[in-house]
């Protein structure tokens, strides 16, 4: 496959020519959202076996050989060209498929009030055959050790379709938000705990949960070895029932870092004792915060890089957010809250305030700014086929387990067709 970014008066029609792909097969693969009306800047992924290279001032054979991990006659052999052939400054040339390694995905989905919406259980159905784990999210504890189950609708049955891992995924909040004390009686008075580890087992056996995720948050930083005898205890309980145990980590960089969501959670231990770990490689720009990306491949490296010399590095998933968000300026913090949209959303923004989408090469993700009707500034920050192609490469890079998905239900269609491109999805 090939990403295709959009210059200033290109259509789809003169793209799929240029790549001889039938039109209807752009529009479809991509879902696009203005196809009459493509914004410059825009990423279309080409559904195509490989993808082409055209070649730029200063390129040599050698040259592009290399960038493509291909030998020289290699390169030269499937092009039908010598290797001593000159090249011309927009030549075309054909580069194989890469070779695909595999990898775990997992996604995460929220469902709200009593039941599961029909439209996250599409999304669900959509995205399961490109997943390992699907993980509803989440089961509550009350004080006592009970459980407060979230709404699981036909979530159970897509799983098992899809040869999933239904995941239950708990942590530990209380009205809406992470709980410290109910943290600190969950790992700290045994009778509660054994209580709560009685109650999971019974659930998950209940529903066929086959991971146990536990996404405990903004804990004591006194309750940090606490939290790993848990974790121990854990893990050896749901190793008698062939479960598998992994945890969400907050995105560190020092085993040193300051803060209440940092401080408990202890890398090198936990990657000890769990399965697999997710790290939450996103939310630098949020809705709260001012306008920034929201997982900048940056920040995304600097926190996995030092996770793997904490960590085994196949068992790490990466965080990934699916959506992106729309800030009204100036924006306030404490204030102001940024809207949440997905990154189908955003192109059809620019599209209807016909502005360019620009592409920010540190952060590694798309933005643009428009004024609405009310002569209020807007600034985006999303994701496109660069920027998750750009994490894609970063998982490889590293060799991490793979990818965690927060969360599904707002659409991304070209996250799914580079999946297939880049990785053989395991699944279990």
């Amino acid at each position: 496959m090939q990403i295709h970014v959009v210059k200033q008066n290109e259509t789809l029609g003169n793209i799929a020519n240029t790549y001889r792909v039938p039109v209807v097969e752009l529009e479809t693969a991509n879902e696009i959202p203005n196809p009459d009306n493509l914004v410059p800047g825009q990423t279309i992924v080409i559904p195509i076996i490989g993808s082409y290279y055209w070649v730029q001032q200063g390129d040599s054979l050698w040259s592009i050989a290399q960038r493509f991990k291909l030998s020289l006659p290699e390169l030269a052999r499937i092009n039908g060209i010598s290797v001593n052939t000159p090249l011309q400054v927009g030549m075309r040339l054909y580069i194989p498929p890469q070779r695909k390694i595999d990898a775990e995905f997992n996604a995460y989905v929220e469902p709200f009030g009593e039941t599961v919406s029909k439209a996250l259980e599409d999304s669900s159905r959509k995205a399961a055959p490109y997943l390992t784990y699907l993980s509803p999210f989440a089961f509550r504890v009350n004080r006592d050790g009970s459980l407060i189950e979230p709404p699981l609708g036909n979530l159970a049955i897509i799983a098992n379709a899809n040869q999933n891992v239904l995941v239950m995924a708990i942590n530990n909040q209380e009205e809406g938000k992470f709980s410290d004390e109910l943290g600190r009686i969950l790992l700290n008075d045994q009778t509660v705990q054994n209580n709560f580890l009685n109650n999971i087992v019974t659930t998950a056996k209940k529903y066929g949960f086959r991971d146990i995720h536990i996404d405990f948050e903004f804990l004591r930083p006194a309750d940090r070895e606490a939290y790993n005898n848990f974790l121990r205890k854990a893990k050896s309980r749901f190793d008698q029932e062939g479960w598998m145990l992994s945890t969400a980590l907050a995105p560190k960089t020092s085993a040193t870092q300051k803060g209440l969501w940092y401080e408990a959670h202890d890398y090198k231990t936990q990657g000890e004792i769990v399965d697999f770990v997710v790290i939450m490689t996103y939310e630098w720009g949020y809705s709260g915060g001012p306008p920034m990306a929201v997982s900048p491949i940056n920040s995304v490296r600097d926190v996995l890089v030092y996770a793997i010399t904490e960590i085994p590095s196949n068992k790490i998933l990466m965080g990934q957010n699916l959506y992106g968000y729309d800030w009204t300026l100036p924006f306030t913090p404490g204030k102001d809250v940024a809207k949440a949209i997905s990154p189908q959303q955003a192109i059809r923004l620019a599209a209807k305030y016909n502005v360019p989408i620009n592409y920010d090469s540190t952060a590694q993700a798309p933005t643009f700014e428009y004024e609405d009707e009310n002569n209020k500034k807007h600034k985006v920050w999303f994701e496109d086929a660069r920027s998750i192609q750009a994490k894609f490469d970063l998982i490889k890079e590293l060799n991490l387990r793979g990818m965690s998905y927060w969360k599904l239900g707002l659409s991304f269609p070209q996250n799914w067709l580079l999946i297939v491109e880049n990785f053989n999805i395991v699944k279990k």
